[in-house]
């Protein structure tokens, strides 16, 4: 019989934050098109991975408006206006790591995100104390899905993989964890992750 989890680890943004770009590119870009365009070609994902994982916001800024000087004003926007990119919680997530949390299951975060913006997150965003620890990717110099991150955030926390579920909305995190033995959930939205919960006996 397989081990049932006992703790559960929260990816946060599209799990429990409502992170994304667009929240502040739409106000900023008329075209809808032109906004995919430049989210595309300049301020890439695969660009803000790299502050993910530990390159200062000033030196990504710098190297973008070196090679996109007509974009200037719209680059420097991402980091220096990068609450606007916050739409908010996923509420109905939110109520349910309230849930376990008056359930007493031990609760852990891994999240990708730069170590300078991470600071304003806990600010603004109470329910953030709830973790009993949260590793960042930008204060470990590593992102997920790779297994470094993963080895480091059971070492930290003190568990152990077969007794710990792993909530992610990115599929390619969520298979990282379960090649290490992690019980993983692929979130798409709290109705099916609280099945899984129950289905795991922690709700």
């Amino acid at each position: 019989m397989s081990v049932r989890p006992r703790h559960v680890v929260f990816d946060l943004g599209g799990v429990l934050i409502d992170w994304n770009p667009r929240h502040l590119y739409r106000e900023m870009i008329d075209d809808e098109a032109v906004m995919e365009d430049f989210l595309a070609n300049v301020c890439t994902q695969a660009w803000n991975s790299q502050q993910d994982a530990g390159r200062s916001t000033a030196e990504a800024t710098a190297i973008l408006v070196g090679q996109f000087p007509e974009h200037r004003d719209l680059i420097e926007a991402y980091y220096g206006q990068f609450e606007r990119m916050w739409n908010g919680t996923f509420d109905d997530t939110v109520a349910i790591v309230a849930e376990l949390r008056n359930a007493g299951v031990p609760l852990f975060g891994l999240t990708n995100w730069s170590a300078e913006t991470f600071p304003v997150a806990e600010e603004r965003f109470g329910f953030l104390r709830w973790f009993d620890d949260i590793v960042v990717s930008g204060r470990e110099g590593i992102i997920k899905p790779d297994p470094a991150i993963f080895h480091l955030s059971l070492e930290r926390f003190g568990l152990k993989a077969d007794e710990t579920l792993f909530i992610d909305d990115t599929a390619s995190n969520a298979e990282a964890a379960s090649s290490l033995g992690f019980h993983t959930h692929h979130y798409i939205g709290p109705e099916t992750l609280r099945r899984d919960l129950q289905m795991h006996g922690l709700l």
